[in-house]
């Protein structure tokens, strides 16, 4: 009885862990949009096509999120519950944030949220990766055509990124020295927060760590980033 007790209170701590992990990603980016300093590139997208749709960003990253699962199934990737909560909860929390935060004008009170915004981000990446509840839709992109390709985890993240990054600034979206500063500090952050969110015996936790380090950022073969 104790050993079933001791797995309902992991699995209990997995699911705390995704879901509170995938509503603090949602607030750290919109964090991010309310210091109007520059988005991470896969929400530079989604900016540039909220100012052209009149939809929210969330609503569009809900949107997204579900046309990119769609292309899971080519490469023949297979989501899970992190998958599809992903999908819906980053989105909805996004949203929510935005609708609580009044926009700052002030110089002094946006550096501060932008910094608050990629340093959670990170936490929220640990917390969520560490529950082991499968991919998401944008990172099983990744991890399919790095399969499928043969190319590396790196090469491919930068392709995607890239491409997305560039017709979202095409769009409007925001791209600035946030863009640049969540590039170098997302990997770090999200390597040390894994590490500090990793469940008692958990070998995913480090597995994912090692594609942080290898340059698979918050993206690697046991992670569910956006």
């Amino acid at each position: 009885m104790s050993i079933v007790r001791g797995s309902d209170r992991h699995l209990v701590r997995r699911i705390t862990q995704l879901y509170v992990g995938l509503l603090l990603y949602g607030a750290s980016a919109a964090l991010m949009v309310r210091a109007g300093l520059g988005l991470d590139p896969w929400d530079v997208f989604h900016q540039g096509v909220s100012e052209h749709t009149g939809l929210s960003i969330g609503t569009v990253s809900i949107i997204v999120g579900a046309m990119v699962l769609l292309l899971w199934w080519p490469i023949r990737e297979r989501p899970g519950l992190g998958t599809v909560s992903n999908v819906f909860l980053v989105g909805l929390s996004m949203d929510a944030t935005l609708w609580l935060l009044p926009q700052p004008d002030a110089l002094a009170y946006r550096i501060p949220l932008l910094l608050g915004g990629v340093v959670l981000n990170g936490a929220a990446t640990g917390l969520y990766i560490s529950a082991r509840f499968g991919p998401g839709p944008r990172d099983g992109l990744m991890t399919g055509l790095h399969r499928v390709t043969g190319r590396s985890i790196r090469l491919v993240r930068t392709g995607i990124e890239v491409v997305v990054l560039l017709t979202g600034i095409l769009l409007g979206g925001s791209a600035g020295v946030g863009t640049v500063l969540y590039a170098l500090a997302i990997g770090p952050l999200a390597q040390f927060f894994l590490r500090f969110f990793a469940l008692p015996g958990s070998a995913g936790a480090g597995e994912a760590s090692r594609v942080v380090a290898q340059g698979g950022g918050a993206e690697g073969h046991t992670t569910l980033r956006r």
